[in-house]
């Protein structure tokens, strides 16, 4: 068995689990994570460092939580301010940072850090893509207009991504570089990813709900003016004060759901175990 993965850190795998598999069925239930939850893993985890570095008289095991904390903070910030994440998602995402750090060695660290980022996303999109597919094979009549409708809107894109990819194929040709040729292929496909993506954001995550229904954080579709007030669709979401205005207006509201991520943290996460155990990652 990999040393990484020994007595001294196998609760911190266990408890990333159990935290991970928890905000996974916080996600399909109410389509969030409680904060507490998420801080909660940061807690545990940094609490349980320090009382083993207490008992070995070694500090540096909280001293890594708390430098994989600092980390994994920055990267919260990135993908929250990026929109790549919502709120629950990056702050789980911060509370892995106090697992993470499994080895004394920082040169490992950060090896496992790159690691599980990296499985983490191609997961994660694996995840997303077969998700969006259910949702499209569940809407099939609604998206297969909504996908007609976008694809006239966006047909300008397609003709432009198909003169970059003249261009760039006569760029490889004269260069006598025919391997990158796939890049091409790739800026043909982003027009149609988008238009694909599109329609299941208009079709199968956009619901009319009840203004008892919304919840925090929910992102609306669109503005919503209630008496003289507007409340404006944005990335943070509903706020406390503007939930309290929307409940007493007794009115449906637009919201956008996105597609359930923290499924991504555990595949990511076992994905990263497997390879530590599979193979070393002390290399």
């Amino acid at each position: 068995m990999n040393l990484l993965i020994n007595i001294e850190n196998l609760f911190l795998i266990i408890l990333a689990l159990v935290w991970i598999i928890g905000a996974v069925l916080q996600d399909f239930k109410r389509r969030e994570v409680d904060n507490l939850w998420n801080f909660s893993l940061i807690a545990f985890a940094l609490a349980y460092r320090l009382s083993v570095s207490i008992f070995n008289g070694n500090y540096w095991f909280i001293l890594n939580g708390l430098i994989g904390l600092a980390i994994f903070f920055g990267l919260h910030n990135l993908f929250y301010y990026a929109r790549l994440f919502a709120g629950g998602d990056a702050k789980l995402l911060m509370a892995l940072g106090t697992i993470l750090p499994l080895s004394y060695n920082w040169i490992i660290n950060l090896k496992i850090f790159g690691y599980f980022i990296i499985l983490f996303l191609i997961t994660g999109s694996i995840y997303a893509l077969i998700y969006a597919i259910f949702l499209v094979f569940r809407n099939w009549k609604g998206f297969k207009k909504e996908f007609i409708k976008q694809w006239k809107n966006y047909q300008k894109m397609f003709l432009i991504s198909l003169i970059f990819v003249i261009i760039w194929i006569n760029i490889i040709y004269f260069i006598s570089q025919i391997r990158f040729i796939f890049i091409g292929f790739v800026i043909l496909l982003f027009p149609l990813l988008f238009v694909f993506s599109k329609s299941v954001e208009e079709i199968c995550m956009v619901k009319s709900v009840s203004s008892n229904k919304v919840t925090l954080g929910d992102w609306l579709y669109k503005d919503v003016l209630i008496g003289k007030k507007k409340i404006k669709a944005n990335w943070q979401g509903v706020s406390e004060k503007e939930l309290k205005l929307i409940k007493k207006s007794k009115k449906n509201i637009l919201v956008k759901y996105g597609i359930p991520f923290t499924p991504a943290f555990l595949f990511g996460f076992i994905s990263l175990l497997f390879l530590m155990w599979k193979f070393s990652l002390l290399f």
